[in-house]
């Protein structure tokens, strides 16, 4: 069985300091960004069943913004346990999810880490070292189930700057 993993940074957020960490919203760029991820992961036919999510409201606006332009709505798990997580925590988020292809939308450093652990071999890009906020990464493992995922091929790596605004 193929399993698919989206591994997505957060869009680019607000540091006005009006706000504490976890209630950050996007800033314009980013509210800009997500929708194009949206339109890319559709045209790619990329599609989760699942999407394990922090529940910070940047990452939140994230998703709304991706999902406004995918063709259908998975199901998703808003999680604190997902925010500011270290890649073991989020790989144990993983290794519960349903569906054969999962959507994860973190923070880095964490999900930066776990796309670099997770990775077979890293993308000739060099801000896969970065992982810049918007960036995405697109792993397929050859596994019956999550539990038992290892390294997985890197289908694509993306950022929103490499992407057009959806039409």
């Amino acid at each position: 069985m193929t399993l698919t993993l989206i591994l997505i940074r957060h869009c680019k957020s607000d540091w006005d300091g009006s706000t504490g960490d976890h209630a950050r919203p996007l800033n314009p760029r980013g509210q800009r960004s997500a929708p194009r991820i949206g339109a890319w992961l559709a045209a790619q036919d990329i599609v989760p069943d699942h999407v394990l999510c922090s529940d910070a409201m940047r990452t939140k606006q994230t998703w709304a913004g991706i999902a406004d332009h995918l063709p259908a709505k998975p199901e998703v798990t808003y999680s604190r346990a997902l925010y500011l997580a270290e890649p073991e925590a989020m790989l144990a988020a993983l290794h519960e999810a349903p569906g054969r292809a999962v959507a994860m939308i973190g923070h880095n450093p964490g999900i930066g880490a776990l796309a670099w652990h997770l990775a077979d071999a890293s993308p000739a890009d060099n801000r896969f070292a970065q992982y810049p906020t918007g960036a995405t990464t697109i792993l397929q493992f050859a596994a019956p189930g999550w539990q038992d995922i290892g390294h997985g091929n890197v289908m694509h790596f993306v950022t929103p700057r490499d992407l057009p605004d959806p039409d």
